[in-house]
C-alpha cells in the first residue's frame, strides 16, 4: 500500500520519465477532483498528502536504503496540486490553466532554480523529497497565473 501511495498508483514505475508520468496522472486526478471541490480544498489536500508522505518516505527510504528514488512521485502530486490551486483555475479556464501549470511545474521541477535546487541538494529525508516540489508548485502556480493574465490581455 505504501508503494502504491508513493508512486501515485504506480505511475512512478514508468520506465521513461517517471516524474512526468506522475505529474500527468496527478493532473488528471486534480482535473477530476476540481469538478467537485474548490481549489482551496485541493490546496489543503496537497498539504495533508505532504504531511503523510513525509513520514511514509522516511520509512520507505530506510527500507530501500536510497534517498529520493525516481519511483517516488507523490511529491509531483503535491506540487501539481499546489500549482493548480494557486493559479486561479476555474471551470471556464481549467484546460489552459492545467496545461500552463503542468508545463511550468515540470520546468521548475527539472531545472530546479534557486531555492528549489538548494532544498533538493541539502534537505534529507521526506522533507527533502517533498520540499523542492512544493516550492516548484508555488512557482509554477504563480508563473501560470501570470502567463494566463498576459495571454488574456493580448491574445485571448
Amino acid at each position: 500500500m505504501r508503494k502504491f501511495f508513493l508512486t501515485v498508483c504506480y505511475s512512478g514505475l514508468s520506465p521513461k520519465a517517471p516524474g512526468t508520468a506522475g505529474s500527468f496522472v496527478s493532473l488528471l486526478f486534480a482535473i477530476f477532483l476540481l469538478q467537485y471541490i474548490h481549489e482551496s480544498t485541493l490546496f489543503l489536500l496537497a498539504l495533508l498528502i505532504t504531511v503523510i508522505a513525509v513520514k511514509q518516505i522516511d520509512i520507505y527510504e530506510k527500507e530501500v536504503n536510497e534517498h529520493d528514488s525516481k519511483e517516488i512521485v507523490i511529491d509531483e502530486l503535491a506540487g501539481m496540486w499546489i500549482a493548480l490551486s494557486i493559479c486561479g483555475v476555474n471551470s471556464s479556464n481549467i484546460m489552459i490553466m492545467s496545461v500552463l501549470s503542468f508545463v511550468f511545474f515540470r520546468i521548475f521541477d527539472i531545472w530546479k532554480p534557486s531555492i528549489i535546487g538548494r532544498i533538493d541538494k541539502n534537505v534529507k529525508g521526506g522533507w527533502g523529497v517533498m520540499g523542492d516540489d512544493i516550492i516548484a508548485g508555488i512557482a509554477a502556480g504563480i508563473a501560470a497565473a501570470g502567463t494566463f493574465k498576459l495571454l488574456s490581455m493580448y491574445v485571448l
